[in-house]
């Protein structure tokens, strides 16, 4: 994994030809009932997450899908399915059963280009802050890209100034991977800008 930023790299930062831009079809199949209900129903420790997606200009984007994957409470890998049960008579989706993590999901932006979700905060792993794995589908992109929400917990300073990843950014595009707690607890808000002065740091999986 290498990080594209284009803002720290702008020999790179020549964007995709138009010649087969995706979208916006995302609204139509992809969504699925209680997608962004990750935390099981009443799990005491579920948490809030919610930002807006944002074009170069600023202007909301209200037909992205953002996908999360995660880790459960003690930072291991989820490996559990159940995220989009089908009903075996009708066929038809069943949704979550209520009691599963499977620490995957995926939301639709609102009309104001607005996502939440409610989920578990990830466990630590040495040498690791917690963080959610988010990729962003979105008109004008023709590949989906790939980030990272950071928790900004003070109990997690240490961790986040050992993580490899974080280490590697100047300190101004570090913030941009960086959840801002809400005024109630267990509440983060996690903007995304696909372009512009302050654009989020995306990921290059090779």
């Amino acid at each position: 994994m290498t990080v594209y930023d284009s803002a720290q790299h702008p020999d790179r930062a020549g964007g995709p030809t138009p010649s087969h831009t995706v979208g916006p079809f995302y609204g139509y199949a992809l969504p699925f009932p209680g997608g962004g209900e990750l935390a099981p129903v009443g799990h005491p420790d579920a948490i809030s997450v919610h930002g807006g997606v944002y074009d170069g200009a600023g202007a909301p984007v209200p037909d992205a899908l953002v996908e999360l994957w995660q880790s459960d409470q003690s930072g291991e890998p989820v490996r559990r399915a159940g995220s989009m049960r089908r009903d075996p008579v009708t066929g038809g989706f069943a949704g979550r059963d209520g009691v599963t993590f499977t620490g995957w999901g995926r939301v639709a932006t609102d009309a104001d280009g607005q996502w939440a979700a409610r989920t578990l905060l990830p466990g630590a792993r040495p040498g690791r802050a917690p963080y959610l794995s988010l990729c962003v589908f979105a008109r004008g992109l023709t590949h989906h890209l790939f980030t990272r929400l950071y928790f900004p917990a003070p109990e997690y300073a240490e961790a986040r100034s050992a993580d490899p990843l974080l280490a590697s950014l100047d300190a101004d595009r570090r913030e941009t991977l960086l959840a801002k707690a809400g005024p109630t607890p267990g509440t983060y808000r996690f903007d995304i800008r696909l372009q512009g002065d302050e654009e989020t740091v995306f990921l290059d999986f090779r």
